[in-house]
């Protein structure tokens, strides 16, 4: 039975491997595994009129308005409809399909998020930032409209595939690659650039998520995405830098079984479990694992010293769901400073840790749950106040300079 699919976000590292693993599964199928209802981007026009004239998609959404007309003239004579704005964004999202593919990188993927699984649309998650920001609400409104959030990021889809009994479990264990800078000295580290930030070792993925990687911000935000999502406090979700990338995510039981899910760094693996499940496995062309051809897999513990992102993730969630909007927002604003150049590699973490004592970071405890408002509007709040931080880092360096 063939699949409807929206993907939110469809020019991306994620978007591209998910319609990699609908072609795959498409060519390779008797009848077509997959069809597309909607693809959207952000400002990639061209882009996106590609991607859904090669797969025939019913819908394209750009978010930015300005490019509507650009859009709907590439789509002429196609019978492709095109949208714009984030209001078409959210009302793609609400159309019935069998799974929504929430691949829109950041917190601007919350509002079509929220709008799929109020409309009971399946989700398959890869947005981490809105499951971190809106965690408690997106839970209970999957709940309430019995419409499932899969886990697509590599390590969540793992714990996923691997999770038989949460009652069972004694621990979550996620695994980080350590990124490109873990052996590089820490006095070395504010003076990295974003090209070197960005030079992930093992993983193809965006520039704002390569610096997140980099800076272990991307695990913090894992290991948050991970409470939210499976239900367990922070003291029982350990953290290992596994350089190889091959052991995605592991289950620890109390009868001492650990169980792991393993594969190549590809993330067309768990798109393709996420969008066919709980059906069939979807078939890909990834490399397959070779574990003759694997000379170690090592492990360590983070060093918090270097990279403190985890150790502010887990003070996050013990204060409440507000600090992980903090966390989220003051570490979108740092990594785009980053980029730009308006601040330091090591700037990003000290930004996030200065955030958390905010103000705003306090005003409620752990078991108070937001509206879809309240959350955007403590993330609007908390962008305000770290652009400030940005520019007072940025006096005090000016400052130092003369």
């Amino acid at each position: 039975m063939t699949k409807r699919l929206t993907i939110m976000g469809a020019t991306g590292s994620v978007g591209r491997s998910a319609l990699s693993v609908v072609r795959h599964a498409n060519d390779t199928a008797a009848d077509p595994a997959f069809a597309i209802e909607a693809l959207t981007a952000n400002t990639d026009c061209e882009g996106l009129a590609t991607l859904a004239i090669e797969y025939n998609a019913r819908r394209a959404v750009i978010a930015d308005p300005a490019q509507y007309a650009t859009l709907k003239e590439r789509l002429s004579g196609t019978g492709i409809e095109a949208m714009s704005g984030s209001d078409a964004l959210a009302d793609v999202a609400q159309l019935p399909v069998d799974r929504v593919l929430a691949a829109i990188v950041g917190i601007a993927g919350l509002k079509s998020t929220y709008a799929a699984l109020a409309a009971g649309n399946s989700v398959a998650l890869a947005n981490k930032e809105s499951m971190v920001c809106a965690g408690p609400l997106l839970s209970a409104l999957s709940r309430k409209n019995g419409a499932a959030i899969v886990p697509t990021d590599s390590e969540h889809n793992a714990i996923f595939q691997v999770l038989e009994r949460p009652e069972d479990v004694e621990r979550l264990i996620l695994t980080a690659s350590g990124g490109p800078f873990l052996a590089t000295p820490r006095t070395k580290l504010a003076n990295v650039t974003p090209d070197q930030a960005c030079a992930h070792p093992n993983w193809s993925m965006g520039r704002k998520i390569s610096v997140d990687s980099a800076s272990f911000m991307n695990k913090a935000l894992e290991l948050i995405e991970a409470s939210y999502l499976f239900d367990f406090p922070e003291a029982r979700i350990d953290v290992l830098v596994h350089p190889q990338s091959i052991i995605h995510s592991l289950v620890a039981y109390r009868d001492g079984s650990t169980l792991a899910q393993l594969g190549t760094p590809d993330m067309q693996t768990p798109i393709a479990h996420a969008l066919s499940w709980p059906d069939r496995r979807t078939a890909t062309n990834v490399k397959r694992l070779n574990l003759l051809d694997i000379s170690q897999l090592s492990f360590q513990a983070v060093d918090d010293e270097r990279f403190p992102a985890i150790r502010l993730a887990r003070q996050a969630l013990n204060v409440g769901p507000s600090a992980s909007i903090m966390m989220n927002c003051a570490n979108e604003v740092a990594v785009a400073a980053f980029l730009a150049g308006q601040c330091r590699f090591t700037d990003i973490s000290s930004v996030v840790e200065e955030a958390l004592g905010l103000d705003i970071a306090q005003t409620t405890g752990s078991g108070e749950e937001f509206s879809l408002s309240d959350v955007i509007a403590l993330d609007q709040e908390g962008r305000h106040r770290c652009h400030e931080l940005i520019e007072g880092l940025n006096a005090r360096s000016r400052s130092e300079a003369q």
